[in-house]
């Protein structure tokens, strides 16, 4: 691995450099001549591309119930018992995480709140082609299921021998309501506008590559996204406590998904940096997607090589890395100083695949420095917020000078009127039988 060793603020433009987005303007058009497709022509559309894609000839989309229920008892025993112990604690996490709704009745003559209501239906993609992500599907359906949402639809690309059974599997333990093979840009198409056997959902959420990524962004507006979703990274924070033999490894675990993907370690000790860059090179000829890694290891990872603790978290906030690994001494010391992460892994026993599959907390995460604004998905994606507020006259009129104050300022002169109206004898139109207006609010029940 390239090992660097600068000052901080030449790290810091070594990283935004990184980090620095690129649009492909052939795959935005290439997409949106695909959704448009799917939006003229619909399912017909959708088995015309798995056929050019895929090169899958389809007659039915839908994965029937009698197949996803065969396809979960044809797994193997431990299989089973990975993905039930899985659920339990992807569960367990995820329902601390629920909203409630809640009412405001501290001040007489007021009452305000705010009403949580799962989405009615979601759409989950699932990849398909090189590796089958049954993990994926349990950490998109379940909080949606948590969340009280009463439909979810899966879909995932054809394949020549059929869907894998561990993702359809997966997809009956998980409870996925509906899966359709269909893949890419025209599943997310399909998803966003409905076919004729694909109905249109409130939010995608899962990943994909940059075709599918591509298509979430155009779509989104019709339909809301969790995330643009980039290729796979890790950053390790480690001092000379730490195994170098196991940061290779959970360096290489998230170079392996992507000739694109990203794996940086930070550490204040030279020897450590590289012994690890030693250990990664060799660790890389017995990976058996060598050929994966290989390049993303050469191409887009480093080692850095800081001064002081201080400084290795100043740049590893900038990264802000999807996965974060702390393998320092006393790792949950450290734990404040962490400003941007998609998801952080405390000590040396605590390595990144855990949260890919057992931990309980989401792998679906912010890439490409988004964790500075972004969060993992969780239950809360899939409700919506409504406030709302009931006030009596008395209340309304303590405000209205206020509000017309700052409707006039604004330039809104309807709006002011709008509440001075009421408080005009001249123009009291309320005296209608049955319609005079109460005086105090009214107190809410569930």
């Amino acid at each position: 691995m390239k090992i660097y060793r600068e000052p901080l603020q030449k790290m810091l433009a070594l990283v935004n450099d990184y980090t620095a987005a690129t649009t492909d303007l052939v795959i935005e058009q290439q997409v949106r001549e695909i959704i448009d497709t799917v939006i003229a022509e619909g399912d017909a559309a959708l088995r015309d591309y798995s056929e050019k894609f895929d090169g899958v000839q389809l007659t039915e989309l839908k994965v029937s119930d009698d197949v996803l229920t065969e396809a979960y008892n044809s797994l193997a025993p431990a299989l089973k018992e990975a993905l039930e112990v899985a659920k339990r604690n992807i569960e367990a996490f995820h329902k601390r995480q629920i909203d409630q709704s809640f009412i405001d009745l501290d001040t007489p003559g007021i009452v305000r709140g705010q009403k949580v209501t799962p989405l009615k239906r979601v759409g989950i993609y699932v990849p398909g082609g090189t590796a089958a992500y049954p993990s994926t599907i349990l950490m998109c359906a379940l909080p949606a299921k948590i969340a009280g949402v009463k439909e979810v639809i899966m879909v995932t690309p054809p394949q020549k021998e059929g869907i894998a059974p561990i993702v359809l599997g997966a997809a009956k333990l998980a409870g996925v309501d509906a899966v359709y093979q269909v893949g890419g840009a025209q599943a997310v198409g399909a998803l966003a506008y409905g076919t004729e056997s694909i109905p249109k959902v409130d939010k995608i959420v899962g990943p994909g590559n940059i075709y599918v990524a591509t298509a979430k962004r155009q779509v989104f507006g019709q339909v809301s996204i969790d995330m643009i979703a980039g290729p796979s990274e890790i950053g390790i924070l480690a001092d000379e406590t730490a195994n170098p033999v196991h940061l290779a490894a959970d360096l290489l675990s998230q170079a392996e998904h992507d000739k694109r993907a990203r794996a940086i370690l930070i550490t204040d000790s030279e020897v450590l940096a590289h012994a690890v860059s030693d250990e990664v090179a060799r660790q890389l000829e017995e990976l058996p997607r060598k050929d994966i890694a290989k390049v993303a290891i050469e191409e887009r990872s480093f080692i850095a090589i800081m001064d002081s603790v201080s400084d290795m978290f100043t740049l590893m906030n900038e990264v802000a890395p999807e996965h974060l690994e702390i393998q320092l001494n006393n790792a949950s010391d450290y734990l404040s100083l962490v400003e941007n992460a998609g998801s952080v892994f405390l000590g040396s026993y605590t390595a990144e695949p855990l949260g890919d599959y057992m931990g309980g907390p989401n792998h679906v995460l912010p890439t490409s420095g988004t964790a500075r604004f972004s969060s993992p998905l969780g239950v809360y994606d899939f409700v919506k917020r409504t406030a709302f507020m009931q006030f009596s006259k008395e209340r309304l009129a303590e405000l209205a000078p206020h509000i017309a104050t700052l409707a006039r300022t604004e330039g809104l002169e309807g709006h002011a009127r709008s509440i001075e109206i009421r408080f005009d004898k001249t123009k009291d139109n309320a005296l209608v039988a049955g319609k005079g207006e109460d005086t105090e609010a009214v107190a809410y029940g569930h």
